[in-house]
């Protein structure tokens, strides 16, 4: 499911402009903006894709941490998810910190 970040409608996965607001669902959806504001911190070393136990093969497969600036990290929802509630995925910061 999108939830759109802009008026916080959920559409489903394939829906990718907000029947409510009219955003495009690719750059402001709440997992797009979180996205971004991972890339964007300078305390986050990587992305972590995150996939529920209960996620399909199609989510599992692409759970993994990836750098920051990669190109590889998926687009989320999934295309191809067969999650029945659409695709749960989220994206999470890798965060290391040193020092005191």
């Amino acid at each position: 499911m999108h939830e759109c970040a802009v008026c916080h409608k959920h559409s489903d996965d394939h829906i990718s402009i907000c029947p409510r607001c009219g955003a495009d669902l690719k750059v402001d959806s709440v997992r797009a903006r979180a996205l971004k504001q991972i890339q964007a911190s300078p305390r986050a070393n990587a992305v972590f894709v995150v996939a529920p136990a209960q996620a399909c093969p199609t989510c599992r497969s692409t759970q993994g941490t990836y750098p920051k600036e990669s190109s590889l990290i998926p687009v989320l929802p999934h295309e191809g998810c067969s999650c029945a509630e659409g695709c749960v995925c989220r994206y999470e910061p890798l965060v290391v910190e040193v020092g005191p």
